[in-house]
C-alpha cells in the first residue's frame, strides 16, 4: 500500500509552513516543496478547509499554519486532503461491505485501519529533535 501522491504533498507543505517563521505565498510553497503549483493550490484549499493552515489574502497574503506545529498530526494531515484513513473501502458506510453478512475480515480490517491512525496521531510537524547520528556512516 502506498500513500497517495496527494497526499505526499499535502504532508511536504504543511511541513514547510511548519519551518517557517512568517507566511508563505503558494509559489514559494511549490518551489520549496516541488510540488506542481496548481496542484498545491488544490491542496491548499483543502488543508484551508480542513482548519490545518490559514490563508492571507492580499499583498503580504500567503499561507501559515492554523496551530502550532506540534498540535497538528500527520493523519490529520493526510485526512484533510484524503479523508477518513480506512485500510478498505469496504469499512466506508456509503459503500457498504459487498461480502455476505458476517464478513471474516471486516474486523481485522477495522483494528488495523485504528492502529494506523494511532500510529499518525503519535507524530505532530512539531521540530524533530537533532540525532547525533544523523548523516553519519556506520
Amino acid at each position: 500500500m502506498v500513500m497517495t501522491l496527494e497526499a505526499d504533498y499535502a504532508v511536504r507543505i504543511v511541513d514547510a509552513l511548519s519551518q517557517s517563521e512568517h507566511r508563505v505565498d503558494a509559489h514559494t510553497l511549490s518551489e520549496r516543496t516541488l510540488v506542481p503549483l496548481r496542484f498545491a493550490l488544490k491542496i491548499l484549499r483543502k488543508l484551508v478547509a480542513g482548519g490545518i493552515i490559514i490563508s492571507y489574502k492580499g499583498a503580504h497574503g500567503g499561507y501559515a499554519l492554523a496551530r502550532s506545529a506540534d498540535q497538528i498530526t500527520l493523519r490529520q494531515v493526510i485526512e484533510a486532503v484524503e479523508g477518513p484513513y480506512m485500510l478498505n473501502r469496504c469499512q466506508q458506510t456509503e459503500y457498504g461491505c459487498t461480502h455476505t453478512a458476517g464478513c471474516r475480515f471486516h474486523g481485522i480490517y477495522d483494528e488495523i485501519s485504528q492502529l494506523v491512525r494511532q500510529k499518525l496521531d503519535s507524530y505532530t510537524f512539531a521540530p524533530f529533535p537533532q540525532d547525533p547520528s544523523c548523516g553519519k556512516k556506520g
